[in-house]
């Protein structure tokens, strides 16, 4: 199992934690390089967005054309030139460009390696192997993160470093992961009333992006405005998500024994604690909080993969592409609410809001019906 998922831990990381989300840990600095202004900032982050979601929307067509291995080959080499682009980056049009081709990789690889596990595990291992590869954004964090503390002032050294770590990562998928075409089912199942069949499984994914869409985007600002954390602080804060959401790989091995239901409430009732908790002025709660929200969202993203396979076991794929885009959705709108009821009310009030919404999640019946 391990040949399979340790490449796949590792492309995961690459894609999110490096392509996706090591952009906002370096942003003041980029800003200041090349005199970026607020707004187009704001442009830039979000490209990364727009092109994970046009990857969610292409990847069961381009895993059925060109197979597994070829679009796992593809999300890797998004992240290269992207970053690479990014470190060579001049103006904001070179800079926003980058990002976008950077972001592409993740919205490829998520359904590319369901796939993989599909295809090259056996049953006893596929839930598993699944979380652990999803686990791959924390060990990314925990990668960026130091980096981003020794190299604040070196974005670009830092970024091509990124770059060439990349290109290894893509190197070790193309010489690991097995080429094989799926099974061309799809048909049937596209021509279904597709939404309906994982209408739970959609509803629950948006439920946990929008909850939090709040910690992702805001967390290091509320540390830094309510309780005056440097930005060294802030960032290792940030890594100790990292580390702690590691343990979300055991996801798998938590679901075999205690079933998809209860593990899903489970980790839904510990992220919404997790958001809530950084709002209690202690250091101990902060940290707590950080190592909570680490573990429950790489564990709750990990059996939303478990679960849209079960829905779709002939095409996975296709039911995490689905699962992801809904997360995404979640993610965009409630990051934008989140900003406008903060600047309506405080940091505090608007954590505890996205605390009880993720608790709505907990009346979702889990889908157990496969198509």
């Amino acid at each position: 199992m391990w040949r399979i998922v340790l490449p796949g831990i590792a492309m995961i990381g690459v894609t999110y934690a490096f392509a996706r989300f090591s952009f906002g840990l370096f942003l003041p600095n980029i800003s200041q390089s090349i005199n970026l202004t607020e707004s187009n900032a704001g442009v830039t982050g979000s490209t990364a967005y727009i092109a994970y979601t046009l990857a969610l929307f292409t990847s069961s067509y381009l895993i059925k054309r060109f197979g597994q291995l070829r679009v796992i080959q593809f999300a890797g080499l998004s992240a290269v030139i992207g970053l690479f682009g990014i470190g060579l980056s001049q103006n904001f049009l070179s800079l926003a460009l980058s990002t976008f081709i950077a972001g592409l990789g993740s919205g490829w690889a998520s359904p590319a390696y369901s796939q993989v596990a599909s295809t090259s595990l056996n049953k006893d291992d596929k839930d598993r192997g699944n979380t652990w590869m999803n686990s791959g954004t924390s060990f990314g964090l925990i990668v960026s993160g130091p980096i981003a503390i020794l190299f604040t002032d070196h974005w670009r050294f830092a970024f091509i470093s990124f770059a060439i770590i990349s290109l290894a990562v893509l190197l070790w998928n193309s010489i690991r992961i097995p080429y094989e075409k799926p099974e061309l089912h799809d048909e049937k199942i596209i021509s279904g009333p597709i939404f309906k069949k994982a209408k739970y499984l959609l509803l629950s994914s948006f439920i946990v992006g929008f909850g939090s869409s709040i910690y992702w985007t805001f967390s290091r600002s509320f540390l830094k405005v309510e309780y005056n954390m440097s930005d060294h602080e802030s960032v290792i804060f940030w890594v100790t998500m990292g580390v702690t959401g590691a343990v979300g790989g055991l996801a798998g091995g938590i679901m075999n024994r205690g079933g998809l239901t209860l593990s899903y409430r489970l980790a839904l009732l510990l992220l919404s604690i997790s958001v809530i908790s950084i709002t209690i002025p202690s250091l101990y709660s902060v940290y707590s909080s950080g190592f909570l929200f680490g573990i429950s969202y790489i564990f709750v993203t990990g059996l939303l993969i478990v679960w849209a396979t079960r829905i779709f076991p002939l095409v996975p794929h296709v039911g995490v592409s689905l699962s992801f885009l809904a997360l995404g959705v979640g993610q965009s709108i409630g990051s934008a609410m989140a900003g406008k009821l903060i600047s309506m009310s405080s940091y505090s009030w608007v954590f505890i809001i996205y605390s009880f919404f993720c608790i709505i999640g907990l009346i979702i019946p889990v889908e157990r019906k496969s198509f």
